[in-house]
């Protein structure tokens, strides 16, 4: 995770360009889950938007988590969810009507593969989506859905 490492920009840039065309200038956002090197974050300030950082073991600061914002991103993260439903539910409280979730996972797309799968064999993930599930937390949420890059999910929050 090092802001000066182009292939990883490259790869972060799978969620960060479609998120970014979506975005007004000057939102305020939340990159969750963002690890010990925020290089998203760095990238969406460099877009002149503010951010801030939580994850749970390098940025663990709850009262981030108590304010709303205008975007939220998780990259690499909702894998790692052990209660998915309560945690998009607090993503869910945690953005402003209108606010996008942007989302960067391996969607799991092969079951005959499933269980060589190398995503599957990372003990730390735990949970697994589709483009459906998506689709679904977007109907649960009234969050609209888009699918703009392989393996990205853009929700909007309704309102």
């Amino acid at each position: 995770n090092d802001v000066d490492d182009e292939g990883y920009r490259r790869f972060l840039g799978q969620l960060a360009e479609p998120l970014l065309e979506r975005l007004p200038p000057a939102q305020c956002g939340l990159d969750y889950g963002c690890g010990p090197g925020p290089v998203l974050a760095e990238m969406l300030r460099e877009a002149g938007h503010q951010v801030a950082l939580f994850d749970p073991l390098f940025f663990d600061d709850p009262q981030v988590l108590a304010r709303h914002y205008d975007f939220v991103t998780c990259t690499e993260v909702v894998e790692h969810f052990h209660r998915p439903a309560d945690a998009f539910r607090q993503l869910d409280r945690l953005l402003r009507p209108g606010g996008w979730l942007a989302v960067m996972t391996c969607f799991q797309t092969d079951d005959t593969r499933f269980a060589t799968w190398h995503y599957r064999r990372d003990a730390t993930h735990v949970v697994f989506y589709r483009e459906e599930t998506f689709r679904c937390l977007a109907q649960r949420h009234g969050w609209g859905c888009a699918f703009p890059r392989r393996n990205v999910a853009l929700l909007r929050k309704g309102g």
